[in-house]
């Protein structure tokens, strides 16, 4: 089991960068999938980067465009999600998510995941 704890959201103008962390405790962080979501206020929430369990693959969902970079640090015990030319459109809670795997999965979709933070909240206005 592990618990995760997100932080690094905020208030930032468009065009303006955020990183988020997602650090985790309990079992080995090395054994997850890691995954980003994010809920905007009134929708449904949607997929936003994922990576493997090594940090060797990623993907990440269309609209992101390369704005966007997950990473981790598993000595560490953290994810990240490095957010740039921010938009209105991506006011949103974030959230981090993880599932214990064996290969390097990549999981795009919110029910393959186990556990979950509590959320951040980014929001991009002038």
């Amino acid at each position: 089991q592990v618990q995760l704890v997100e932080s690094g959201g905020g208030l930032v103008q468009p065009g303006g960068s955020l990183r988020l962390s997602c650090e985790g405790s309990g079992r080995p962080f090395s054994d997850y999938a890691m995954g980003w979501f994010r809920q905007a206020a009134g929708k449904e929430r949607e997929f936003v980067a994922a990576m493997s369990r090594a940090g060797t693959r990623t993907q990440y969902a269309t609209w992101v465009q390369r704005r966007f970079t997950i990473s981790r640090d598993n000595a560490k015990n953290t994810a990240y999600l490095q957010m740039n030319v921010l938009k209105p459109d991506d006011t949103a809670a974030y959230f981090c998510a993880a599932r214990l795997t064996v290969t390097g999965a990549l999981l795009v979709s919110e029910d393959d995941y186990v556990y979950w933070g509590q959320g951040t909240q980014v929001s991009v206005s002038s």
